[in-house]
């Protein structure tokens, strides 16, 4: 057996850990650690919204839709996603926010994986992405 070698599900990996597939927040030496990189695989069902607008945002992301219909808030501009495959690339500074239309799938990956960005989840708050 290979210890750098991981092999999974996205949905049901993603279920153990609000989503996130890889990055700072996995263990050492698990090959799914990466201070480069995020991945999330997340699962929204329709009306689930991010109730905080994440602020003074250091990385870059990626978001792509893989089913649903999803709207991604910017500065001055929504975006939605509605086709499989539509996605968004924001950079470092541009505040945002999403809402899932539909029930929906998307992935994010984000550079680089940054500690700190988690939102407490009391009062219905839920992890940034």
């Amino acid at each position: 057996m290979n210890d750098s070698v991981y092999v999974g599900n996205a949905g049901k990996d993603a279920a153990l850990d609000r989503g996130w597939l890889l990055g700072h927040f996995k263990d050492v030496g698990d090959p799914r650690h990466s201070e480069a990189v995020e991945i999330k695989w997340g699962v929204h069902p329709r009306g689930d919204e991010r109730l905080q607008w994440v602020k003074g945002e250091e990385r870059t992301a990626l978001l792509v839709l893989i089913s649903g219909r999803f709207r991604v808030e910017l500065p001055g501009r929504s975006v939605l996603l509605e086709e499989q495959g539509d996605y968004v690339v924001w950079g470092r500074g541009v505040d945002h926010s999403w809402f899932a239309e539909e029930e929906s799938v998307v992935l994010t990956v984000r550079w680089p994986s940054v500690p700190g960005y988690a939102v407490a989840e009391e009062s219905g708050a839920r992890p940034q992405s």
